[in-house]
């Protein structure tokens, strides 16, 4: 089972957390295993734990709280796509086991809206700045058939190779950015998610109109829909 938190600030993507420890500490001070640069975040926040397959998260008597789903919680056993917040963070829990694939075409079964609920005020935030944006889309390369293109209304779309999910696409208040998912260290080269021939790192990229994104030789182009 991998499960994993993704980091995100004002609609954009952050950086990768794999949950492989039995506790993960959250907060302000330089000693959490995940360091908040924020007033508003305690010296020593939360804490991830995870005990057998089950992963919770629980406040440490923080000044502001910890919420999951927009609702304040003392201690939560996460499920796939719950939502935390912390100061003006947001993690999205991850659990690769919830996630189904149809053994088809790489861009219509593989490219897929994860579900991520979002605090209200979150939701309400992104469709203010969301307003009057491009759309963005992906089109597969040298494929008639594909040509028509997916598009990326959600917040978070992942891209997908095999059943593993290898890249994830962000819709944030300044655009679209992409950012790898981090897989175990037996992953294939060829499963190594590239932007524009280079790879792509746990460090969100701002995605450009006629980029191309590679995985597993299939390229992919991103797109504004007019």
């Amino acid at each position: 089972m991998s499960n994993k938190l993704i980091l995100a600030l004002d609609g954009e993507i952050l950086r990768e957390y794999n949950i492989e420890r039995d506790f993960m500490s959250i907060g302000r001070k330089h000693e959490n295993d995940i360091q908040l640069n924020d007033l508003t975040v305690s010296g020593r926040h939360a804490l991830i734990s995870k005990v057998g397959d089950h992963v919770y998260i629980e406040d440490l008597n923080s000044t502001n709280g910890t919420l999951v789903n927009g609702n304040y919680v003392s201690k939560f056993a996460l499920q796939h796509g719950n939502v935390i917040q912390i100061g003006h963070y947001l993690f999205t829990f991850f659990n690769d086991d919830k996630e189904t694939y149809e053994p088809t075409m790489f861009i219509k079964a593989e490219l897929d809206d994860t579900q991520v609920v979002l605090p209200e005020w979150e939701m309400n935030e992104r469709a203010i700045n969301m307003r009057g944006q491009p759309l963005g889309a992906l089109r597969k390369l040298h494929d008639p058939v594909s040509s028509v293109g997916i598009e990326m209304r959600k917040p978070f779309s992942t891209i997908g190779f095999e059943g593993k999910k290898l890249a994830l696409i962000n819709r944030g208040a300044k655009g679209y950015s992409i950012v790898a998912i981090k897989q175990d260290a037996s992953r294939k080269t060829a499963e190594i998610p590239r932007l524009n021939g280079k790879e792509i790192g746990p460090s969100a990229v701002t995605l450009h109109e006629h980029d191309i994104i590679s995985i597993a030789g299939i390229d992919m182009e991103f797109y504004y829909i007019n």
